[in-house]
């Protein structure tokens, strides 16, 4: 069984989000302050049996700040439940729950009380006279399925079933928040998967019996030795001084009551790598615990799974990157797709996007006028499986970034994504990255596939797509851009706007404001004859005098050498040279200034 949608309204920044939810392995991203803890937080409401009742009873700060609580109204969280069918645990926990084959749902509403709605049906009671203390919670399942979950109404009586806490109690979820204390949590026996896993194994009453009685031997052992014995007559006696006749009590030294609990609340995970052995978590580095911690907990989930008491497993996990080196990141993203419990994660690393697919993705983005925005990115209409499939394999480790800026420029190759931020941080002063955006290189000139991407239920954010004119790629052998290229004014849309030159990219820089970066950038690569040419030329475009066509073919043959020179040395390096000497150039090609103006009015 498994979560396929979760519905909020009125929760926390949330007007109202619908999401479904399709894999195994879901990723929520967005930039902070999207309400990606929140979505944890209102699935825990509604199905951690766990939660104290008082994190249940919502604060003013947990309801969207557009409602007014003064007059009646509500938060609701739902969640439709799929996968179970067949399954005979988790179809008697839905049993109530269900709206159709395979699907049920449970859903939590904070609303008017009972009575007060009585009172104000009846008159008794005025709306824009409610106080937070007059609402409460209550968690309902199934219900009229032609009643959809987002058009349930705060006086909308009747609606499912109730749920008691107890019919949860064979469901279990398991949240690890951002900042988790590992090594406290294996030590408390309330918290720690390896008690969970240790209990789970069942050990019979015959080994039982013989572990408590190695720890009962053990004990005597250790009492009996002379200091240790002389050692704690010292604190009997010094106790029954302190304490007085009246209130004395014996004291001794030994390990703990030799008991099976005992035994297994004192074991400890001990470790050893090639520098060190035997040392327990403690000495270990926070990402490496948080693997631990993660590893014990799987092994008691397939446990759990294995002894069939198991009615659905859910994990809720905030940045599972934290402290973690990359590798481990992908490491740790594969053990959790291939665990077969369903896993809701947030993340802001590009390591664990790229190890996801894109059907897992929900990203969020905050909107303008402050709403959020939220798509199943693989949900996207547009987009047919082979270009899934392309934008799937395109987003690794380095380019996924695009999924996390707020604003995009999307450019052909490195070449441009070396050079533009660079002209721009001179020519405005300005970090694009602290603007919000992004710029990101496809390689190729295929910008259909990610136009798509930036749509209303996707990607509701800003994408300039900045191109050459012949949309031919640096290393095409046979391209021909009236069959290969995309109509790049058909791209354009709400969220998506072209900026094409008027040629290459290389030949674009040629201007007298930009021939001294160029300069400079051929005397750094080593030549010597170019460098000349470009020198002389930039001196004939300063003294001026000449024709209109002299000075146009005098700009195209710059260009042009420009462009062979890049091609010598490879572009990339061409750029990657000329960025050091972007605080020579004193302006922008058109195309791109235009584009930067668009991202950033």
């Amino acid at each position: 069984m498994r979560v396929a949608r979760i519905v909020l309204q009125n929760f926390r920044a949330f007007s109202s989000l619908d999401v479904n939810i399709t894999d195994d392995l879901c990723c929520i991203i967005g930039e902070n302050n999207t309400g990606k803890t929140a979505i944890l937080r209102a699935v825990q409401i509604c199905l951690d049996n766990l939660l104290p009742s008082s994190f249940r009873s919502l604060f003013r700060e947990d309801i969207h700040s557009g409602i007014d609580i003064t007059h009646p109204n509500q938060v609701l969280i739902g969640i439709e439940f799929t996968g179970f069918e067949g399954r005979v645990n988790e179809e008697a926990l839905v049993s109530t729950w269900k709206t159709a084959a395979d699907r049920a749902r449970i859903f939590y509403r904070f609303r008017p009380r009972p009575s007060v709605r009585e009172q104000l049906a009846s008159g008794d009671l005025l709306p824009g006279s409610l106080t937070l203390e007059d609402y409460q919670w209550e968690i309902r399942g199934g219900g009229d399925p032609a009643v959809d979950l987002t058009n349930i109404t705060w006086n909308d009586e009747g609606i499912g079933e109730a749920v008691r806490f107890a019919d949860l109690q064979s469901y279990l979820l398991v949240h690890l928040p951002a900042l988790r204390d590992v090594e406290n949590d294996l030590r408390n026996p309330r918290q720690s998967p390896l008690i969970r896993l240790i209990e789970a194994f069942e050990i019979d009453a015959a080994e039982q019996a013989a572990l408590i009685a190695i720890l009962d031997e053990a004990n005597q052992a250790i009492a009996q030795s002379q200091t240790i014995a002389e050692i704690a007559g010292a604190i009997d006696k010094r106790f029954k001084y302190v304490s007085g006749p009246a209130f004395e009590m014996d004291a001794t030294l030994g390990l703990s009551a030799a008991t099976f609990r005992a035994i297994i609340r004192n074991l400890k995970i001990i470790l050893s790598d090639l520098s060190l052995s035997s040392f327990e978590p403690g000495r270990n580095g926070l990402g490496m615990n948080n693997i631990l911690y993660v590893a014990i907990l799987l092994e008691y989930l397939q446990r759990r799974i294995a002894l069939d008491r198991s009615a659905g497993q859910l994990i809720l996990i905030e940045e599972p990157e934290a402290h973690l080196h990359p590798q481990l990141q992908f490491s740790l993203i594969s053990a959790l797709r291939d665990i077969g419990v369903q896993t809701i994660l947030t993340s802001h690393s590009t390591q664990v996007t790229s190890r996801v697919p894109l059907s897992s993705i929900v990203s969020l983005t905050k909107r303008e006028d402050a709403t959020i925005a939220a798509g199943n990115l693989a949900h996207n209409s547009a987009l047919n499986d082979n270009e899934i499939a392309d934008l799937q394999r395109y987003l690794d480790a380095t380019k996924s970034s695009l999924l996390y800026a707020r604003k995009v420029m999307l450019v052909e190759g490195p070449a441009e994504m070396f050079l533009i931020p660079a002209m721009i941080e001179n020519v405005y002063g300005v970090q694009l990255e602290r603007l919000g955006i992004s710029v990101i290189a496809i390689h190729g000139v295929h910008f259909d596939v990610y136009a798509k991407l930036f749509r209303y239920g996707s990607l509701e954010k800003k994408c300039a797509i900045v191109a050459d004119a012949d949309l031919i790629p640096s290393d095409a052998d046979s391209f021909d851009p009236e069959t290969h290229a995309p109509d790049l004014v058909a791209l354009e849309g709400a969220f998506v706007s072209v900026f094409a030159g008027a040629t290459t990219f290389e030949r674009e820089l040629v201007s007298v404001g930009r021939l001294p970066m160029l300069i400079e950038t051929v005397r750094a690569l080593g030549a010597p004859q170019i460098l000349e040419q470009l020198e002389n030329g930039l001196i004939d475009l300063q003294v001026g005098g000449m024709g209109f066509a002299e000075e146009i073919a005098l700009r195209v043959e710059l260009g042009r050498l420009t462009l062979n020179t890049a091609r010598r040395f490879g572009k990339a390096r061409f750029a990657q040279v000329a960025a050091r000497y972007a605080h020579l150039a004193a302006d922008l090609p058109t195309y791109i200034d235009e584009a930067y103006q668009w991202l950033t009015e």
